[in-house]
């Protein structure tokens, strides 16, 4: 299977002298096309450090990261600006929405550079999106108009509408009711099934027991790894004892 994500040796650290702080400590990892991936770790453990700097939103120290066959370290800032917008999908625990857009315009901003000329087009994807995710009806409303769930699926359509290679999220159900975080869960989870690779940083068991793996992570470095089989490993309560059980481990 092809690897869309690399990352080799990857070392991070802030501050200097005695105040010097390695949040990544000789970090390696491989996200497959297509694969369904959770980080977990107790506060401070590098998770969220991690994911941004695999998708290239935070430099590293050394070390080397790849993306579709691509060293994001060689590339401009304006080009790994383009590489996110136009590859790489972000659903984040608080969807960074403008205010002074309705939630139609908000999805399709990203999109709109590249595609000015065929602003129909786009625009008939968004709302298809919106369907897709039960919120074609809230297009014409501001975002201090629908609630935290609807606002993570306009967030989720917007990450969607550059058809990206991999969505990365960050604690994106977080903030969420259990009704509404299960809802997006199902959402991710029928677009991992469509051929869209997903990354999530997590602390919660039962949205990381979604996934197909999980990489566990302690003073900066991924300490362990759980696999799960999609076809066989089906049941719920299974998963979260395996993942307990880790998590027990690394003192979570």
């Amino acid at each position: 299977m092809k690897k869309i994500i690399l990352g080799d040796n990857i070392v991070k650290a802030f501050g200097e002298g005695a105040k010097k702080h390695h949040v990544l400590n000789g970090v390696s990892v491989a996200i497959n096309e297509g694969e369904f991936v959770a980080i977990m770790g107790p506060s401070g453990s590098g998770k969220s450090t991690l994911m941004f700097a695999l998708s290239g939103m935070d430099s590293i120290d050394t070390g080397k990261v790849s993306f579709d066959g691509m060293d994001l370290s060689l590339l401009s800032e304006q080009k790994l600006a383009d590489i996110r917008r136009t590859k790489m999908g972000f659903v984040f625990q608080q969807p960074t929405l403008l205010k002074n857009l309705n939630i139609l315009d908000n999805i399709l901003l990203p999109s709109l550079r590249d595609n000015r000329k065929s602003i129909d087009k786009i625009t008939k994807k968004a709302r298809a999106l919106m369907k897709k995710v039960g919120i074609d009806e809230l297009e014409k409303r501001d975002i201090t108009q629908i609630s935290g769930g609807q606002l993570q699926r306009a967030g989720i359509c917007r990450a969607l509408i550059s058809n990206p290679k991999i969505i990365f999220g960050d604690e994106p159900t977080g903030a969420l009711n259990s009704k509404s975080a299960q809802e997006i869960m199902d959402i991710i989870t029928e677009i991992n099934a469509e051929g869209t690779a997903v990354l999530l940083v997590t602390h919660d068991p039962k949205i990381a027991a979604r996934t197909d793996r999980i990489l566990f992570m302690c003073d900066g470095k991924i300490v362990d790894e759980v696999h799960f089989n999609r076809l066989t490993d089906t049941n719920i309560e299974d998963k979260m004892e395996k993942i307990l059980e880790e998590m027990r481990k690394i003192g979570i």
